[in-house]
């Protein structure tokens, strides 16, 4: 096995979980979970595999929360997944084999997103790919509450990687619906933070733009109906984050 360490935050992940860990038991010794706060089983099922070593924590918002599950990781190599994610056969190949020689490389990694059992191959979710390789000593996650990303410095390399991460990331309408306006909510947050505003344009039009990008220009009508609820739920996403944006802002300038 090569020395990385595979780390997940997770809370109430019961239903994905298992599923997940059973593709990285032969690719490392160390997999981190990080739980803040399930309730259900999650625990006890990632207690079933012997190189899971579980930490319980507070939640401290996305990227603050997975700075500090990085941090307790046996090796510099960090392989971040979430709960959902499964790594398939080609990738569990190349991980095995790969050689983590340049610490200033990261390394990219192709994504099949699946609503239920479908897999979206169009519109927002098709043809996705995120680095999620990376050493700790050059690279990390940045502390935004939602929507975190990696920080790296200017003279680092990517690669990218065979094989793909399967996302399962809704298995149902309702738990799609849920996601997405706490998502919603949560980045209607982040940019009040930021200074951002709840503008007249993207009030009205940044949910049908959305629309229009993700079903027409991205092709998303080639999903089928599942193409047409994405759309959907984006536009409805983007709408709902505009709209509490503008909300914060009329607050505090009463």
């Amino acid at each position: 096995m090569n020395q990385f360490s595979i780390v997940i935050v997770c809370k109430n992940e019961a239903e994905t979980l298992e599923r997940t860990l059973k593709s990285l038991q032969r690719v490392t010794d160390d997999i981190v979970l990080y739980d803040n706060g399930s309730t259900d089983n999650t625990l006890a099922k990632a207690k079933q595999y012997p190189n899971v070593h579980i930490h319980e924590g507070p939640w401290m918002g996305f990227g603050a929360t997975k700075q500090k599950a990085v941090t307790l990781a046996r090796y510099n190599w960090i392989l971040s997944l979430d709960a959902d994610e499964v790594l398939d056969e080609t990738l569990q190949q190349q991980l095995l084999h790969i050689k983590l020689t340049d610490e200033k490389t990261v390394y990219d990694i192709r994504f099949k997103t699946f609503l239920g059992n479908k897999e979206l191959k169009w519109g927002e979710w098709g043809g996705d790919h995120h680095i999620r390789l990376f050493n700790r000593k050059y690279v990390n996650w940045n502390d935004a509450p939602v929507h975190e990303n990696l920080v790296m410095p200017d003279d680092i390399k990517v690669q990218k990687l065979n094989g793909h991460i399967l996302h399962y990331t809704m298995k149902d309408m309702a738990e799609y619906s849920t996601k997405m306006t706490r998502y919603a909510l949560l980045n209607a947050e982040k940019y009040w933070a930021q200074g951002k505003k709840g503008k007249w344009v993207k009030r009205y039009m940044g949910g049908p733009f959305a629309f229009i990008k993700y079903y027409f220009f991205k092709l998303g009508f080639l999903d089928g109906w599942e193409g047409l609820v994405c759309a959907r739920m984006t536009a409805y996403y983007t709408s709902l984050k505009y709209a509490r944006l503008y909300e914060l802002q009329s607050e505090n300038n009463k």
